[in-house]
């Protein structure tokens, strides 16, 4: 059984913490399943962190339509490791335990590489996480290269998936076919990370 307890998370940041261009602040913190997870130790990795809150109905837009499950298991198919954050407080009420974030995340299908309960907000604030979801990728060399929305649109609306711009996938592509990131900072969108 996993404790409900979260180990403490160590963070260093760089005077430009979460700029596009510039080293990605590090972290270090142990995964829902115990795993000792670290940006130093991901370097020759694209990584996407994403920040989640499943109460969200924006974070449901892509869930319950499956966006979310398709773009993780398509690129850590490619090699990516995706690690999803929650940042919620205890006192929030959007906080969750690794058990239960791990139950919530094999409810709906997840294919993240990682799941971190993220309590004292630590490493969202590092990033300057604003929404769930709010997406970052970060190339093999441990740059941020995207900061921002999942996509164009705005909504809540599943319908609006399939014509929106999807900018962390066309980010993802652009990355791994080494190219330059064409779109590299949005404006995130969703519900405000309850720190």
């Amino acid at each position: 059984m996993f404790a409900a307890m979260v180990s403490a998370i160590s963070i260093s940041v760089s005077a430009h913490a979460a700029e596009v261009g510039k080293p990605a602040p590090a972290f270090s913190a142990k995964d829902a399943k115990g795993a000792e997870v670290s940006l130093e130790g991901l370097k020759g990795k694209v990584v996407v962190l994403e920040w989640v809150n499943h109460g969200c109905p924006f974070v449901v837009k892509h869930y319950g339509s499956k966006n979310m499950q398709k773009l993780q298991e398509t690129y850590t198919g490619k090699g990516v490791v995706w690690i999803t954050i929650n940042s919620g407080s205890k006192a929030s009420g959007s906080y969750t335990d690794n058990e239960k974030f791990l139950q919530i995340s094999a409810d709906k299908g997840s294919k993240a590489s990682h799941l971190i309960a993220d309590e004292s907000g630590t490493i969202g604030k590092a990033y300057s996480a604003k929404t769930t979801p709010h997406m970052f990728v970060i190339n093999k060399e441990g740059v941020l290269v995207y900061n921002g929305a999942i996509d164009s649109k705005k909504t809540t609306n599943a319908a609006d998936i399939e014509s929106s711009e999807n900018y962390v996938a066309k980010a993802l592509d652009e990355v791994l076919a080494g190219k330059e990131v064409t779109t590299s900072k949005t404006e995130p969108y969703g519900c405000g990370v309850k720190y």
